[in-house]
Order: structure tokens, then sequence, then C-alpha cells
């Protein structure tokens, strides 16, 4: 199923590429340029912390989603699929991850 959203949600990001500005929030966000994308999820990362810090089930899975899918119109706008961040991960499973981000440090 996760798998399935993401394809759909891809289709309709690289959709609103094409989209008049005014007719679609991402299409905006696209036409404003990669700084508004990045503004945005940092506002939804730092909402997914205080949502944390309240302990609210429901409000985390909210704003998990919203930073997901600001995520994913980053993604789109570089021409990223988001297979490529699920084949990472996959290449990460098993690792342990001090050794992983040991092999990403450098001198």
């Amino acid at each position: 199923m996760s798998n399935d959203v993401l394809t759909r949600l891809e289709e309709v990001l690289q959709a609103r590429k094409s989209a008049e500005p005014d007719s679609s929030y991402v299409a905006r966000l696209y036409q404003q340029g990669l700084d508004s994308i990045l503004k945005k999820i940092g506002e939804e990362a730092t909402e997914t912390v205080m949502a944390a810090k309240d302990g609210e089930k429901e409000k985390i899975v909210y704003e998990i989603a919203d930073l997901w899918f600001h995520c994913m119109v980053l993604l789109s706008q570089q021409n990223i699929k988001a297979e490529d961040v699920l084949n990472e991960l996959d290449r990460r499973f098993g690792l342990s991850g001090l050794a992983e981000k040991a092999s990403r440090t450098t001198d």
C-alpha cells in the first residue's frame, strides 16, 4: 500500500509542475522555487517536533504526513524518485547505524 501511495503522489506532484501557480498549492510552491519548498520543510519539521513534545499520536501522524508531503515536493522538484530514497533505506537495512554514519565521515 505505501508504495502505491508514494507512486500516486509522485504522479500528482509531477503533473503539478506544468500547472498554473494559481490553480494548485504545489504548482505555486514550484513557481516560488527551492527556497520556498525548503522553508516549508523546515516549518513542517518544527511542527513535527512540537507535536512529538505534546505526545498526541494523531497530531504527530498529521504533522509527519505534512513533513513527508513537502519532502516529496522537494524530491519531485529535484527530479528524484521516492524509489531512490527507499533504495537508500534498503541499502542501510541491517547496517549498524554507527558504522553507516562512520562511512560518511570525512577527515
